[in-house]
């Protein structure tokens, strides 16, 4: 958390008054004693609000008009007497600067206190900020732009139709319908999206990355899981230091890059991908293909009717297959260095092979001819076959 928010969090307790709400009797809970606090705050459909807390905060879009809020207070005491004394460290605040509402909620000291947020908001407001110390963030049914900053927890994010910016010091996000392009970032954890609407930026330093629809360009990173993506709108730029690369379709241009593992790509608007261990796939592939791996097979099958470019499929240990259309015209340079020619096997006669000392060449024409695919195995067989 940002150490001059939490120095404005303070100057906000110090100045502002005490929320007018209504505090509930307290309650018996095994060894704990609960307290709810419960008010509401006017603003105007042009206000903003940001929210500060120490603990889990929910937020739900509501009515336009009026922010309404409950702090559940937790604290662990052995008699009621102590555990008044420890719910009094709670401070609940508001402070208003311009159009924007700043609803604060806080503790002093350490050990088994917490109080739980739970915000109704107009549903148009324009911008709703949340940030916790450390907690858990759920916020859903709000149509502005949601910014959320937590010190350690998990963020789940539902039906939110502008802009999105989510960070969190370690925890999983989870995203469902999100209406515009997102910012996410987690030290440590899973991101789970449903479907983005623009583009997006996931990015975790450890676990798995999963999409379903992404209507812009996207950009994953993970230093260790895997990314997989079933359709995206733009270009694809994906980066793992350890995991598989699934990328369903795409419509741009798709860079995929993993340290050790298996990747495959529907990407007809061409492809660029590495891999330090683990095969290629690539499926209605088109446009420029640059694949390389330093162990496993690469396979790429041709859209029937694409507009292929100059390509390159290599690999260190292991086979290359090309499936070639019949509409499709390509030329054709392929190279093994076993030096026998059964290491290239091709179902078009005009591709002819040759051997030279440890080298075993094949190249010519398909369909007429057309750009160059350079296809190279040092371990392998190398397969041109008809697409059926």
């Amino acid at each position: 958390m940002d150490r001059k928010f939490l120095v404005l969090n303070l100057g906000w307790l110090l100045a502002a008054p005490l929320l007018a709400g209504e505090e509930a009797r307290l309650a018996r809970d095994g060894a704990f004693w609960v307290q709810t606090v419960t008010g509401a705050e006017n603003l105007s459909s042009s206000g903003r609000l940001k929210v500060s807390t120490r603990g889990a905060v929910t937020v739900r879009g509501g009515p336009e008009g009026r922010v309404q809020y409950t702090v559940t207070k937790r604290v662990k005491a052995r008699s009621e007497s102590q555990a008044r004394l420890l719910l009094r460290q709670f401070q609940v605040n508001a402070v208003r600067q311009g159009d924007m509402l700043l609803l604060a909620v806080a503790h002093g000291g350490e050990g088994w206190r917490a109080a739980e947020l739970h915000v109704t908001a107009p549903r148009g407001t324009p911008l709703v900020m949340l940030e916790t110390h450390g907690g858990k963030v759920d916020a859903s049914d709000l149509n502005g732009s949601v910014q959320v900053q937590s010190g350690g927890g998990g963020i789940k994010l539902d039906r939110i139709a502008g802009p999105v910016t989510a960070r969190t010091a370690g925890g999983e996000i989870t995203l469902g319908s999100m209406g515009g392009p997102v910012q996410c970032a987690t030290a440590g954890g899973p991101i789970r999206a449903e479907t983005i609407r623009g583009d997006a930026t996931l990015e975790t330093a450890g676990g798995d990355i999963t999409a379903g629809e992404v209507g812009g360009g996207l950009r994953a990173t993970t230093a260790g899981g895997g990314i997989r993506v079933t359709r995206a709108g733009g270009a694809v730029s994906v980066n793992t230091a350890g995991g598989a690369i699934e990328i369903g379709s795409a419509r741009g241009m798709v860079v995929a890059e993993s340290s050790s593992g298996a990747i495959q790509v529907g990407a007809p608007g061409g492809v660029q991908c590495e891999t330090g261990g683990g095969g290629i796939r690539l499926l209605n592939a088109s446009g420029t293909l640059r694949a390389t791996t330093a162990v496993g097979n690469v396979i790429a099958e041709l859209l029937a009717g694409g507009s292929p470019e100059d390509s390159m499929l290599a690999t260190g240990l292991g086979d290359i297959i090309i499936f070639v259309p019949s509409n499709l015209g390509i030329r054709i340079l392929a190279r093994t260095d076993s030096g026998d020619s059964k290491r290239i096997v091709s179902e078009f006669p005009d591709v002819k092979t040759k051997v030279s000392g440890p080298v075993a060449v094949a190249e010519g024409a398909i369909n007429g001819g057309g750009p160059l695919f350079r296809l190279s195995s040092s371990g392998g067989v190398i397969y041109i076959r008809r697409q059926k």
